[in-house]
């Protein structure tokens, strides 16, 4: 039996004897709007991406996996298509809040995934290690004042909490971080000491002079003094009086002053104490509503994980911290936060990106200082900049490139900062030898010995015992084995002061 010739009701082409429908299978696609399919949401890739803020690796997936084009997402999200190219590729980010919301959005989010926004990977465990400080409970003032007291010494067991926070766990609280609403800070107490403008300024004024002490000198008793002046201040915050708006400015300070605690805390070589109250930091940047604080301290927590814990929390934390700071005019501390992320990608060895992020870095920082960059960034510069370079280099195994950026940082860093010298110097004589130049390295290594006494810090320390690791492999030359010995010598001086 011959079927009649039917024709498409939309283009007129034929229609196949199997077709039923009133359209050609062409025109039908046509009239369907595009999705995104749920079993591509569901892919182990897309929920690791989504679970790390990733969203131009989770934008990139999903479109594949439901067959889309760029122009297909566009019309999803009302992104263009080279911003979505963009962002696949790793060249922008998503930032802010609205515009994630939006996209995902879009991208017809499945209501039951939304939670992997907030969710470590890890599962329930983490939130039963962290009890009263989990994440993903209200950030209000009382659990800052008691993370901070963990921090230092407080009742719960600091281990247990400490544990909970590597990779997701640690991920978790960032993010957490950037998107918890802040809670209204009132005082308690109504006879306690009442907290005014001008106190506020007086201890801002000690967290300021303990941090010009650690730029020239380092930390030595440093995080011991800091220390005391925290726990003044989580005593005003328990027992004060104050305004919801003085609070606010008090939340500040002890932000400022529990980072500069965690950075001498660190400097020390007491990297889990450092940890913990970098996370209480965290959490008074974000009781004070100041971004810029918030930031600061997702710095810190970077640097931790680029130097003793895991690079990928350290770039996680510098994305966060500058999407956190979207709105801000702040091209130092943009600059600051790529310098973060750049060592986090050169530690991983992913060159594209670290570099990426350092051009972007030097750009930023040759504009100055912006309206919204605030006074305790003052040390970013170029010298900072290229001295931040050469250690990304000497970590992708690219030792004479990286003594070249350090010779250029030598040529612009400050000589009153003699920590930041001695650090950056002591990886130049490492690059410069790693390099095959042996006498360039020492004379640089004999500049950081004589530089060395002047700074107390147990980061020179192992800076120094790897350059010297680094001058035995010339011990046969004369100048080699001056160095050698002088450094054992200062070694020994420093240990035992």
């Amino acid at each position: 039996m011959t079927m009649p010739n039917r024709q498409c009701g939309k283009c007129g082409s034929r229609l196949s004897q199997y077709n039923s429908e009133a359209l050609c299978a062409a025109c039908t696609r046509l009239g369907e709007a595009p999705q995104v399919a749920d079993r591509a949401w569901r892919d182990e890739r897309v929920l690791r991406a989504l679970s790390a803020w990733e969203f131009g690796e989770v934008l990139g997936l999903l479109r594949r996996r439901s067959g889309l084009s760029q122009m297909d997402v566009c019309l999803l999200t009302g992104l263009t298509q080279s911003y979505v190219s963009d962002l696949e590729r790793g060249r922008k980010q998503l930032t802010g809040r609205d515009a994630i919301i939006d996209v995902l959005t879009g991208l017809a989010l499945p209501a039951d995934l939304r939670a992997r926004l907030l969710d470590p990977l890890g599962g329930p465990a983490f939130y039963t290690q962290m009890g009263e400080l989990a994440p993903d409970l209200p950030w209000t003032a009382d659990r800052m004042v008691l993370s901070i007291e963990v921090a230092i010494g407080g009742a719960m067991k600091r281990r247990s909490v400490l544990a909970a926070l590597g990779g997701a766990g640690l991920t978790h609280y960032v993010l957490q971080s950037a998107i918890a609403p802040a809670e209204a800070m009132a005082s308690v107490s109504a006879d306690g000491i009442k907290v005014t403008p001008h106190l506020i300024e007086s201890l801002q004024a000690t967290t300021n002079a303990l941090r010009e002490i650690d730029a020239s000198s380092g930390s030595g008793s440093l995080a011991a003094t800091a220390t005391t002046h925290l726990k003044t201040l989580l005593n005003l915050l328990r027992n004060g009086t104050y305004t919801d708006a003085i609070s606010r400015r008090l939340a500040a300070v002890t932000a400022d002053t529990a980072m500069q605690a965690g950075w001498y805390t660190f400097d020390s070589g007491a990297h889990g104490d450092a940890h913990g109250l970098f996370l209480g930091a965290l959490r008074a940047a974000h009781a004070s509503g100041d971004t810029r604080l918030r930031a600061g301290a997702l710095a810190y927590l970077a640097i931790h994980g680029y130097s003793v814990g895991d690079p990928r929390d350290a770039v996680t934390a510098a994305r966060t911290a500058r999407q956190v700071i979207n709105n801000q005019d702040s091209p130092a501390l943009h600059a600051m936060l790529l310098t973060r992320q750049a060592r986090g990608h050169a530690r991983l060895h992913e060159d594209r990106h670290a570099l990426a992020a350092l051009d972007e870095a030097w750009e930023l920082c040759g504009r100055g200082p912006g309206e919204n960059d605030p006074h305790w960034l003052y040390w970013i510069n170029e010298g900072e900049i290229l001295g931040q370079r050469g250690s990304c280099y000497l970590d992708l195994g690219r030792p004479a490139e990286a003594a070249a950026a350090f010779a250029d940082a030598r040529e612009v860093l400050s000589r009153d900062e003699t920590r930041t010298r001695a650090q950056f110097l002591s990886r130049a004589a490492t690059a410069q030898m790693r390099a095959g130049d042996a006498e360039a390295g020492c004379a640089t290594g004999q500049e950081v010995l004589t530089l060395a006494g002047r700074v107390r810090s147990a980061r020179l320390d192992e800076q120094l015992q790897s350059m010297l690791s680094e001058v035995r492999h010339f011990g046969d030359s004369a100048i080699a084995r001056d160095l050698l010995d002088q450094g054992r010598t200062v070694l020994r001086e420093r240990t035992a002061a």
